[in-house]
């Protein structure tokens, strides 16, 4: 059967001895799991002895399916091996682990996962080495902000199916890989504000990034950055400004709130939901709106509203 392996890392300013404790005790991982955010009413149990071999961590919830950790080989300060059975919405055994090594400024996280597919599914495999591989960046990120403060500041408010607002945007086209969105799309909001001021526009509109498209297999966003604009606002002649417009009737929206690095919580929320929903998307793309922007807001207070168009 065709073999895949996801890796992700972080490194995280405690010691290697903290950070296994706090991996190794399957009693923590509801605060910090990539998954439950979706589902946080699903049923989850954990062995009574938490953090030893053969410690157990079940769950069972409709969106996020059912399965079960089993911790196999725990090295303090340095691996954390486990057995992960998914039971639904499909039966598969994958091993994963987590390495971890000092550094000068902290500890390095590696957590990995090794499965195989069956022979006629092959085709999946770049696609879910993608969505494995984010919700590991998303999870890592949680467990060094929970290390590091004490804290997660990610929460999400779902608001479910709603009508749309129509609204157009002008803004600066590109793409990055997942890991770099933020960097890429800080730098496409400047040479926004640089095309809206060369032309003579108001960028008193709400920012705005559309996703266009999400090339799965590769991992990589193609999107637009820029500002809500008036309707009959024309694209100004000679310049690299992209016109886009929200033509679905409806949308599911959800609000996140907190640091931006954060904001595939939201995402993974959403997209999770509407699947499970069986809701189909419209192909104009997708969107967030930052309600509240930096530096005027701090960063565990920024609100952020995504949308999935819907037909």
């Amino acid at each position: 059967m065709p073999k895949y392996h996801v890796e992700k890392s972080i490194t995280i300013q405690a010691d290697p001895i903290t950070v296994f404790n706090v991996i190794a005790n399957y009693g923590q991982w509801t605060v910090w799991s990539p998954w439950l955010i979706a589902e946080p009413t699903a049923k989850v149990t954990v062995s009574d002895n938490p953090n030893s071999v053969g410690s157990t961590y079940a769950w069972v919830g409709d969106c996020t399916g059912e399965g079960k950790l089993t911790h196999k080989v725990l090295e303090p300060g340095k691996k954390i091996e486990d057995e992960l059975c998914f039971i639904k919405p499909f039966k598969s055994v994958c091993c994963t682990a987590f390495y971890l090594s000092s550094e000068s400024s902290g500890t390095k996280v590696s957590w990995h996962m090794d499965g195989s597919m069956p022979w006629f599914m092959f085709w999946m495999i770049p696609m879910m080495k993608t969505f494995i591989g984010m919700d590991y960046s998303r999870g890592l990120r949680m467990l060094k902000e929970l290390i590091e403060t004490g804290t997660i500041n990610s929460k999400v408010e779902v608001h479910g199916k709603q009508a749309a607002k129509k609204f157009k945007m002008l803004g600066i086209a590109s793409q990055c890989p997942v890991e770099s969105v933020g960097a890429s799309m800080e730098e496409a909001f400047k040479k926004a504000r640089q095309e809206f001021k060369q032309h003579g526009l108001p960028v008193d509109g709400k920012m705005v990034s559309v996703y266009t498209r999400f090339r799965m297999g590769e991992g990589v966003f193609e999107y637009i950055s820029g500002f809500i604009v008036p309707e009959n606002t024309p694209v100004p002649a000679n310049s690299n400004l992209k016109e886009w417009a929200m033509v679905a009737p409806n949308a599911f929206k959800v609000t996140h709130v907190g640091p931006y690095y954060h904001l595939g919580n939201g995402w993974s929320v959403a997209n999770q939901l509407v699947r499970h929903k069986k809701l189909k998307q419209h192909s104009c793309g997708t969107y967030e709106v930052y309600v509240t922007t930096p530096p005027e807001t701090p960063d565990n207070e920024l609100m952020t509203e995504i949308y999935l168009p819907l037909k």
